[in-house]
């Protein structure tokens, strides 16, 4: 370990176990950055024809930022306008770059001239605490998904390693102050986000923009002969496909990664039973860290955590496997099998976050160990959609017909 990273291991150690310190250290790092930004372009014009994209702070090309983008690139109305992307390994994407888009490091000099000078910044994570957009700016807040764990200020109690319950209501409570626009895929997402952004309360519930997710414009429109390739890229043609995507946990933290998640399953097992009839294709967590090794089940099990886009995960899978996480929103679209493996369900839903709707208003069955798991696999294989799974659709996608991109940037671009 480089002296830099056991320095900061050491911070994160004592901010982990000292409130106090935590808060003073994270106001004056935004202080002491908040002025570099300015400095970087301290007499920048904001240019209306400009915008700037960043999607899970940097780590990746995909998700609702990358569906506008494509959009805007192709419409003839948006001709003029000229693009940014900002990634922590912007060698990456290099690949985007032409003369209309310009790809630029995260928490760089660039990136910070990208943001003083973008009429638009489009993001669907929280921006940084420094990043404050100016006046004449127009921040659209995407989000990456539509809640069933609780957000923001409803919690009520955090069982977060690295955040107090007050803490987590004041990073909400700023980036609302900051968005011009929080996006929301339905009337169900639209109500979630009031209280988790606490908009009501405080006279912002006009910043709702209510429109669909972009992001799912792809698992309307792309066709049979694309998900073939898709399947045959990932070698996973002759089988059916597991997509097993979990989410992470709060509580499982460590110094020198971030968040970590241990994988509570019977591979062996898994295998035993499914291996000569499936695959699994595994998806951790963005803000997962810590790398995970399947050697042992090469053939089986493919590690794709790092594969960027999870749309083409979902077109290239045959089922849906995971636990908390709202990916079963949007993989609801495509009327394929979801199966709910919860085995912490009782620690996750009393002592980590709780959740937004009862869980026998989910479009699957609930498993806890992999007896069940293996049985409503090999139960999917006769599945149809039922008229619960079609309900589920209808209140929780109901603008999912390829043209959520379109509709939201004819709403928020050119209407300052």
């Amino acid at each position: 370990m480089s002296t830099g990273s056991r320095i900061k291991k050491k911070i994160f150690d004592i901010a982990k176990k000292n409130k106090t310190f935590r808060i003073a250290a994270r106001k004056g790092r935004d202080t002491l950055y908040r002025a570099k930004m300015t400095l970087d372009a301290p007499a920048a014009a904001v240019d209306e024809h400009k915008v700037f994209f960043i999607c899970f702070s940097g780590r990746g090309y995909s998700d609702s930022p990358k569906a506008i983008y494509r959009y805007m690139l192709e419409a003839p109305e948006y001709k003029d306008y000229r693009f940014v992307w900002s990634f922590r390994e912007p060698e990456k994407y290099a690949f985007l770059a032409d003369e209309r888009t310009e790809v630029v490091k995260h928490r760089t000099k660039a990136e910070n001239k990208a943001l003083r000078t973008s009429g638009y910044w489009i993001s669907n994570y929280r921006m940084l605490d420094y990043q404050v957009p100016r006046k004449n700016q127009v921040y659209v807040q995407c989000w990456h998904g539509t809640p069933l764990k609780r957000l923001g200020y409803d919690l009520k109690s955090s069982d977060n390693v690295m955040n107090s319950t007050a803490e987590i209501y004041e990073k909400y409570r700023t980036d609302a102050e900051k968005f011009s626009y929080l996006l929301s895929p339905s009337p169900f997402a639209t109500e979630k986000f009031a209280t988790a952004w606490n908009l009501k309360e405080t006279g912002q519930e006009h910043k709702l923009l209510e429109k669909g997710y972009p992001r799912n414009d792809a698992l309307i429109t792309t066709g049979p002969e694309e998900i073939k390739r898709l399947r045959e890229s990932f070698g996973v043609d002759d089988k059916k496909v597991i997509l097993y995507a979990p989410t992470w946990r709060d509580n499982q933290h460590t110094s020198a990664l971030g968040y970590t998640y241990k994988t509570e399953v019977d591979w062996d097992r898994l295998r035993e039973e499914l291996g000569e009839d499936y695959v699994i294709l595994f998806r951790a967590h963005y803000l997962v860290a810590n790398s995970f090794d399947f050697d042992k089940y090469r053939g089986f099990v493919y590690d794709v955590s790092g594969y960027p886009d999870i749309n083409d995960l979902y077109l290239a899978s045959d089922l849906l496997v995971t636990d908390y996480s709202s990916v079963f929103f949007d993989y609801a679209n495509l009327r394929k099998p979801i199966i709910y493996y919860m085995y912490d369900l009782e620690e996750y839903a009393e002592d980590l976050r709780g959740f937004y709707m009862s869980l026998e208003e989910l479009p699957g069955p609930v498993v806890r160990d992999e007896t069940a798991l293996i049985a409503e696999v090999r139960a999917s294989e006769e599945w149809t959609p039922s008229e619960k799974y079609e309900s589920f659709c209808r209140r929780f996608n109901p603008y999912e017909d390829g043209h959520s991109a379109e509709r939201v940037a004819h709403e928020i671009i050119g209407r300052k």
